[in-house]
């Protein structure tokens, strides 16, 4: 039996004065009470978390999730857990479909290993989506689903996807997207023009999930005069709709944080970093999928600075921006990069109570992190 104690217990959206108990990967109980144990740590002053859940991030320390070996897998992984992060969707980029393929597989192979247990599984961003809305995915390789492509992959590695971006404008009658909620492959909608009737034939169809909302998303349209909403205003209208947001302060300035968190409920809400396998690291330029990039302003921009091509941020970066920059308190900002990621996966994980996996982060009033416990092992 484990003990770690605190005044800073984040459990639901308070602060608890107690002690969070952890046997065999597990918590078993949350309590005021001092009872026997084995190894017993203090972190009074300090917040004890549940551990962070990056639902969308393309790499750190300098090893990517695209172009990848199984040891950019594993080394990314480890990089995003030093900040944190105990549980990780590496997220494969727009390529020819043959690059992002072998991407997947050696994630997979990653995960079969051992060596990777923060990875559930990869998460595919294209080549199923807007060209219009292809920000900084290589739009040369983006198509209409393809279900030669999709069905052998996922027949072969499906094991290892657990989630898949695609526009659902060009999904006619919602095929792909019911193939892959048959198939338990969460269908998020991104990098797309569509209006409200395309998301309406997405949601009946199982997809419930936003991609990074204001980034590659359409907004109200006209035709012929008459307004169609765009992904945006579905996302604030369907209470079912959870959505995503890069919070590092830059995707999203904070007085746009401040709207999504005024008009959509924080349970429906997760923070991402969309972080490029620079973050972590000083790296200031570099090539990401065919496309030249540059790091200033704390942000990765395309290199002609039309667009941004991804985040630098880590987990830990994304509480302390929403507490630093918007004053949004500790607790509810910490829900929204676990409670909610976990409850959007379908895992065991995101509460400290009894019965969850012993998924554990401690940090300072700064967001440093001081310890991490995974799987109720300190590491």
């Amino acid at each position: 039996m484990i003990q770690i104690k605190s005044n800073r217990i984040i459990v639901g959206e308070s602060l608890f004065d107690g002690y969070v108990y952890v046997e065999d990967g597990k918590i078993v109980n949350v309590t005021t009470e001092d009872l026997p144990c084995e190894e017993s740590y203090d972190y009074t002053g300090k917040y004890v978390s549940p551990g962070f859940i990056d639902l969308h991030t393309h790499g750190a320390g300098g090893y990517p999730f695209m172009d990848n070996t199984v040891e950019d897998v594993i080394k990314g992984c480890e990089a995003h857990l030093a900040h944190g992060t105990t549980c990780i969707l590496p997220t494969v980029s727009t390529g020819a479909f043959s690059k992002m393929r072998e991407a997947v597989i050696n994630i997979y192979k990653a995960m079969a290993s051992g060596k990777a247990p923060t990875s559930l599984g990869a998460h595919l961003e294209g080549p199923y989506l807007s060209a219009k809305q292809g920000g900084a995915q290589n739009t040369s390789n983006i198509t209409p689903p393809i279900p030669a492509d999709y069905e052998k992959l996922v027949e072969e590695y499906g094991s290892a996807i657990k989630r898949w971006t695609y526009a659902p404008e060009n999904d006619e009658n919602g095929t792909f997207c019911k193939y892959l909620t048959d198939h338990g492959i969460i269908a998020s909608v991104g990098h797309s023009d569509a209006i409200y009737a395309d998301l309406k034939v997405a949601m009946e169809n199982g997809c419930n999930l936003v991609t990074h909302l204001y980034s590659c998303t359409s907004t109200i349209t006209r035709d012929h005069g008459f307004r169609r909403l765009g992904i945006i205003e579905t996302a604030y209208l369907e209470d079912d709709m959870y959505v995503e947001i890069i919070a590092d302060g830059k995707h999203l300035p904070p007085e746009l944080l401040r709207l999504i968190l005024k008009c959509k409920s924080t349970d429906k809400i997760a923070l991402i970093t969309d972080s490029m396998e620079i973050a972590g690291t000083d790296i200031k330029s570099g090539n990401l999928s065919g496309l030249d990039y540059v790091v200033e302003d704390g942000v990765c921009k395309l290199s002609d600075r039309s667009a941004f091509a991804g985040s630098v941020a880590t987990a830990d970066c994304l509480i302390r921006t929403l507490v630093k920059e918007i004053d949004c308190p500790v607790p509810l900002a910490v829900k929204m990069l676990t409670k909610v990621p976990a409850e959007i996966l379908g895992v065991n994980k995101g509460v400290l109570e009894a019965g969850k996996d012993a998924d554990i982060v401690v940090f300072d009033d700064d967001v440093n992190i001081q310890s991490i416990f995974l799987a109720g092992k300190k590491i």
